[in-house]
C-alpha cells in the first residue's frame, strides 16, 4: 500500500504544488528559530544545547507520528500519510524555482536570474556570472532532488509516517543550523550529523538513479572518482553522478558568506548554461518515475506472492 500512497502524494504535488500559506514546515521553522535564539547563548560552547534542541524538535513530531501510525485506523491513516508525504516533498516547487532561473537566463536577463537563484541556494549570488548562476541552479536541482524528494520517499517506504517525519525535521534543522559559522558551528552539529546519517542511503540511491536515467557510464565513473573530493559525504555522490549523467562540469569556485571558496570540479564536459538547468529537471523527473515504477512493481510482486 505504501507504494500507491507515494504515487498519490506525487500526483497531489503535481496538481497542487506546495501550500502557499500555513505550510507546517514554516511553523516548524518558527519553533526552531525561537528555540535557537533562546538556547544558543554561548555559540562557542553550545553542542549540548544543540543536541537537546535537535532531540526535542525531531523527537516530538516523531512520537506523534508513531502514535498515528499505530493507533489510527487505515481509513484515517492512509489520507494522513499521503498528506504528510506531499508536504514533505517538493518536486513541483523545485521545478518552478529552477525554471524561474532558467527562463531569464535564457533571455539574457542576468540580474533577474541572479535574484531567482538566490531563492534556491545559500551562496552569494550578486557576483555570479551566467555560468555561475546555471551551475548553482543545476546543483540545487540535483541536491534538493535527493534531500526533498527521494529521501522522503525512501524513509516513507522504509518506516512509514515516523520515517518521513524524522527525515524532514532533521533535514530542515540542518538547512537552518548546519553552517560552519561562528553562530552555528557547534549548535548545529547534532542536526548536521543526524541529517548526514538519515541521507546516507537515499543519497546513494539517488546517485544511482541519476546514473541509470542519464549517461550511465560517465555518471558512474564521475561518482567513483570525484565524490570523495566533495566536502559533504552525501552531496558528493549525488552531484558527481548527476553531473556525469548530464555530461556537464559543475562545482568550481563560488562565493559563500563573503568569501570565495574553491570547490572541486564534478562531472565532465562543458560548463553549465540555461539549458543545463532544464536538463537537470528532466533527469529528476525520469529518476522520480523510476522510483515510483520500482516501488509499485515491488508492491505488486509482493502482493501476488503472498498467500
Amino acid at each position: 500500500m505504501s507504494a500507491w500512497l507515494c504515487v498519490l502524494a506525487v500526483l497531489l504535488d503535481t496538481a497542487l504544488g506546495e501550500p502557499r500559506r500555513g505550510h507546517p514546515l514554516v511553523v516548524f521553522g518558527g519553533w526552531a528559530t525561537a528555540l535557537e535564539r533562546r538556547w544558543n547563548r554561548r555559540p562557542d560552547r553550545s553542542v549540548g544545547a544543540g543536541f537537546k534542541a535537535t532531540l526535542l524538535l525531531v523527537g516530538g513530531p516523531v512520537l506523534v507520528a508513531v502514535f498515528c501510525q499505530w493507533w489510527l485506523p487505515p481509513l484515517l491513516l492512509w489520507p494522513l500519510q499521503v498528506l504528510v508525504l506531499w508536504l514533505a516533498m517538493a518536486p513541483r516547487s523545485l521545478h518552478e524555482h529552477a525554471l524561474a532561473v532558467a527562463r531569464p537566463l535564457s533571455a539574457g536577463d542576468l540580474p533577474a536570474a541572479r535574484a531567482a537563484v538566490g531563492q534556491l541556494v545559500s551562496r552569494d549570488t550578486n557576483a555570479l556570472d551566467e555560468t555561475g548562476v546555471a551551475t548553482a541552479a543545476t546543483e540545487s536541482v540535483l541536491e534538493n532532488g535527493a534531500d526533498a524528494v527521494f529521501a522522503s520517499l525512501f524513509w516513507f517506504l522504509l518506516a512509514g509516517l515516523p520515517g518521513v517525519v524524522a527525515h524532514r525535521a532533521a533535514n530542515t534543522l540542518d538547512a537552518m543550523w548546519g553552517y560552519r559559522t561562528e553562530r552555528y558551528e557547534y549548535f548545529g552539529k547534532t542536526a548536521a550529523r543526524l541529517d548526514d546519517l538519515l541521507n546516507w542511503v537515499p543519497a546513494r540511491l539517488t546517485a544511482l538513479s541519476y546514473a541509470l536515467c542519464g549517461r550511465t557510464r560517465l555518471a558512474l565513473s564521475c561518482w567513483r572518482r570525484q565524490a570523495g573530493q566533495w566536502s559533504s559525504p552525501n552531496a558528493g555522490p549525488v552531484m558527481a553522478a548527476g553531473a556525469g549523467a548530464l555530461g556537464v562540469s559543475l562545482g568550481g569556485g563560488a562565493p559563500y558568506h563573503g568569501q570565495w571558496r574553491q570547490r572541486p570540479v564534478l562531472g565532465a564536459g562543458p560548463v553549465a548554461e540555461a539549458a543545463t538547468i532544464k536538463a537537470s529537471l528532466r533527469l529528476l523527473r525520469r529518476a522520480l518515475g523510476l522510483w515510483l515504477l520500482v516501488a509499485v512493481t515491488g508492491s505488486v510482486l509482493l502482493s501476488v506472492g503472498s498467500p
